[in-house]
């Protein structure tokens, strides 16, 4: 405990008064995104309309929350945080641009099927076999992947650990490390020459709208889903459009926190290279760890309700709620660094994988005496 509060207040003295109000700004506009949408639903809507409740808001945002853990999120966040904290920049905003640019397509595409679900509510209303179809297709292609994402990652944290196994050897290729890390993520490998390019935090909303038309997991697929649903029943518009507000309120809150938070730890991870690996073996092995539990809730509901399974682990799932698995993966995160930081003092990674200092070169031979020379001739 007394470690964490020392952090903190570490943290707020390494932050610039212009920093902190770069940060309040951010904070500012999430919050008004929360107020939004969580007014909007629970003062105007749900006492109206028993179509949309605070159970179906609380999907929307838990939606939101779960998609800013998917592995692209994050890789695309740490890479470009690295890249501009390596050219001598701080950039707190890299996050919260990037949600806002991945929100302003979701939001778009839920304003275009607010309009156009009513005119086909009769083909994509739930209950219809074309609703269930499309419903089984999405969550499939997601999970299988959401597996391809979490077995590329375990290549790449495969060659994060070769490159920490040989620091113990004084042995330490940043370089090979750069180059693992800017394979993660499978979107990241389409538009990773795009996320380089970047050289300003703001310049991350382009990148997020490129990530927004990926529909890279189920959580948009969901969400269009539960506004579809919403449409359908003949709701004002403003009732349907408060779910991607939700959405956008979850997504950015983790994704400009995940921002703000990798600027600190690169700050202190680029003191020392173990830190920078440490730092990154975490980050790799969360990110794989979400896209497998995640991915095997979606393909293990599938062939539940396919197959019309039940009973042990099929009743498990089956009962398993979308908000459970969006606050279980929050628990991850935050369990997860409070072990890598138990294993990292406990274990004296700093001091037993401090690089060992080059071996000094051999002495030079003395020139040689010329009678030396005259005798050996």
């Amino acid at each position: 405990m007394a470690t964490a509060v020392a952090r903190l207040r570490l943290m707020r003295q390494n932050l610039t008064g212009r920093e902190w109000a770069r940060l309040g700004g951010f904070a500012g506009a999430v919050v008004g995104l929360h107020v939004l949408g969580w007014v909007t639903l629970v003062a105007f809507v749900a006492p109206k309309y028993a179509a949309i409740g605070l159970g179906t808001g609380l999907t929307a945002y838990t939606f939101g929350l779960r998609h800013a853990f998917d592995a692209d999120h994050i890789s695309a966040i740490d890479n470009t945080t690295r890249k501009l904290m390596a050219e001598g920049q701080r950039p707190l905003g890299v996050g919260f641009f990037f949600s806002l640019g991945h929100s302003t397509i979701v939001f778009g595409l839920a304003l275009g099927l607010t309009f156009a679900a009513k005119s086909v509510a009769s083909e994509v209303g739930k209950g219809t076999a074309l609703h269930n179809f499309g419903g089984y297709i999405g969550t499939s292609i997601s999970g299988n992947l959401l597996y391809l994402i979490a077995i590329l990652n375990m290549v790449i944290l495969v060659g994060i650990l070769r490159v920490f196994r040989e620091m113990r050897r004084g042995l330490y290729d940043d370089a090979e490390l750069e180059r693992q890390l800017q394979n993660r993520g499978f979107m990241n490998r389409f538009f990773g020459p795009v996320n380089r390019a970047v050289k300003h935090s703001w310049q991350m909303y382009l990148v997020g709208i490129l990530f927004g038309l990926g529909f890279d997991t189920a959580t948009e697929v969901g969400l269009l889903a539960l506004t579809a649903g919403a449409a359908t029943a003949a709701l004002p518009w403003y009732a349907v459009l408060c779910l991607p507000v939700l959405f956008a309120a979850g997504m950015s809150l983790m994704d400009t926190i995940d921002g703000a938070f990798m600027t600190q730890a690169y700050g202190w991870a680029f003191a020392k290279p173990v830190r920078k690996v440490f730092y990154n073996i975490t980050i790799t092995g969360l990110s794989i760890a979400v896209a497998f539990v995640v991915g095997t809730v979606e393909l293990l509901s599938i062939l539940a309700q396919k197959f019309d399974l039940s009973g042990g682990i099929w009743g498990f799932v089956s009962g398993i709620d979308l908000n459970t698995v969006g606050i279980g993966i929050v628990v991850m995160f935050v369990l997860t660094w409070v072990i890598a930081l138990s294993v990292w003092h406990l274990g004296k990674i700093e001091q037993r994988w401090a690089l060992a200092p080059a071996a000094s070169p051999p002495a030079p031979l003395p020139p040689a005496d010329e009678d030396d020379e005259a005798r050996c001739a």
